[in-house]
């Protein structure tokens, strides 16, 4: 009996052995750039490796052990200091999909049958100057449905973004397509245009529907793009990137949540084991993370990242979704533990308002967002562990940074009865507007919370039109947490200048004027 029990022990332990798979490989110094570990070229220890669940580290020879199931993708995050190969299109090559038989048949492709787990999944990064203080383009929501709106996309976007200097390299914060994921690579092939390696974020309008597990809702996005939830560093920054979309709905099995499996959040964890405390950990992902609607992004998630996240000091959030732009500031009123407030940056959409409206200069729809902030991309600059960011309107000036809307001309006797509306693009709701008339004394601004007149005006050329306006009327308007207003005092006849002035939160000062004719 005795002998039996130890011959079944055995059979037992040797086919768990024979059923689980270990992913070898080497992270090492591509110096020549040929995509191979020559003799010469050594290993790089230290460096993390994941399975999207288990992080390691390599050891002294660059090496590394990880377990795969058969639906992994093996993905290196890059250390500071180096540079990731990328594909024609400047999309970074820093994974292996694992998926032996492929994925299921889906209305969008997926990934084919990738076959037998190789012998060795080999990481091959180069050397590269990297400076802690650098710049990155930060993109809300492409989100074309069409070929024609990728052209949009192009003229709007990326003909006027890729010849701005300085940024070392892009992320687009999901919904890089609108449902059709044939698009993907055309999107790839368009943002490739910007010249810099390009890193993607996973949007609900960029999942596969015809799924019954939220796991399998990213197959189509894998195929163009690799893994929805990876991390890198840069500098002394650490980004984490997160497929925070739930599908279908964990409740109700219909729609979306926003929120994360246990595994998602297991592998945040396990990334910032490595991650030093004094790094600015920087996390991209698609749905805000709204504190005040578990229907929107579910609590219990978000908790556990406040409380992952709670003894890193410098911490930013990156979000798109919304199509309007917002400061969100969470403290431990919403749960969050740190010294100072978690601030997540709410980014202003690429697409803008879907691409609404009518034509502007660069012959593509205007398209301004909802609460009034135009159409834009916003340019994230990071210092060691800090950071400051810009918004920059699409076609206009770099310093185009606060909307205003008044009268050009009133009549004096009736001057008390108008006001002039500063929409602050970047604005928060600690920020500070104020202005002055005829270089008189300065005086605050109010903050209102309401809807953007200069875009609901331009709304009503649509609501009130007696003949066909071209393009597509754009949507409702929605209160702005951008906006300042001004009540006009008593004015003599004559041409009048208001100066206004804001203060963002990094402490820079940002002006606009508005003239005003007075006339008896």
């Amino acid at each position: 009996m005795k002998n039996l029990y130890w011959s079944l022990l055995a059979c037992l332990l040797t086919g768990t052995a024979m059923g689980q798979e270990l992913a070898k490989g080497t992270v090492y110094v591509d110096a020549n750039g040929n995509g191979r570990q020559d003799r010469k070229e050594m290993g790089i220890q230290g460096v993390s490796v994941s399975n999207g669940y288990d992080v390691v580290q390599t050891d002294k020879s660059g090496r590394y052990e990880l377990p795969v199931k058969n639906d992994n993708i093996i993905f290196v995050v890059k250390p500071s200091g180096y540079a990731l190969p990328v594909d024609q299109d400047n999309h970074p090559k820093f994974y292996y999909i694992h998926k032996p038989n492929g994925s299921p048949k889906l209305k969008y492709a997926g990934v084919e049958p990738t076959g037998p787990l190789p012998k060795a999944i080999d990481f091959g990064l180069k050397p590269a100057e990297e400076q802690t203080k650098f710049s990155a383009f930060v993109f809300g929501d492409p989100q074309a449905y069409t070929p024609e709106e990728l052209e949009f996309f192009k003229r709007g976007i990326v003909d006027e973004a890729k010849n701005k200097k300085g940024p070392l390299f892009g992320i687009s914060l999901g919904d890089l397509v609108g449902d059709d994921l044939s698009l993907h690579p055309g999107y790839k092939q368009t943002v490739g245009q910007m010249g810099l390696p390009w890193f993607n974020v996973m949007g609900n309008h960029d999942m596969n529907y015809d799924v019954q597990q939220d796991s399998l809702a990213d197959e189509g996005f894998e195929r163009s793009f690799g893994p929805a939830n990876y991390a890198f560093n840069v500098g002394n920054a650490h980004f984490i990137v997160l497929d925070n979309i739930m599908y279908p709905h964990p409740e109700t099995g219909e729609g979306y949540q926003g929120g994360l499996r246990k595994e998602q959040l297991d592998f945040l964890e396990n990334n910032l084991k490595f991650v030093p405390k004094d790094k600015l950990v920087v996390l991209a992902f698609h749905i805000p993370l709204n504190p005040d609607n578990n229907k929107s992004f579910r609590d219990a998630d978000r908790q556990r990242i406040f409380d992952l996240l709670a003894e890193y000091p410098n911490t930013l959030a990156l979000s798109a979704h919304t199509h309007y732009q917002q400061q969100n500031l969470y403290t431990d009123k919403h749960g969050w533990k740190g010294s100072k407030p978690f601030h997540e940056y709410n980014v202003g959409t690429t697409s803008g308002d879907w691409y609404s409206g009518q034509m502007n200069a660069q012959n593509v729809p205007a398209s301004t967002m909802r609460d009034g902030t135009p159409k834009g991309y916003a340019i994230l600059d990071i210092d060691g562990n800090t950071y400051k960011f810009d918004y920059k309107v699409a076609g206009k000036e770099d310093n185009y940074s606060i909307g205003v809307f008044g009268p050009s001309v009133i009549k004096a006797k009736y001057a008390g009865r108008y006001h002039v509306y500063a929409n602050f693009f970047l604005g928060s709701a600690n920020d500070k507007v104020r202005y002055k008339i005829d270089n008189k004394d300065w005086k605050e601004m109010m903050r209102i919370v309401a809807e953007d007149p200069a875009y609901v005006r331009d709304l009503l050329v649509y609501d009130g039109a007696e003949q066909l306006v071209a393009g597509r009327r754009p949507s409702d308007a929605t209160k702005s947490e951008h906006l300042w207003r001004l009540k006009l005092p008593k004015l003599k006849a004559g041409k009048h200048s208001i100066q206004i002035e804001a203060t963002d939160m990094f402490g820079r000062v940002h002006t606009a004027t508005k003239e005003i004719e007075v006339v008896e």
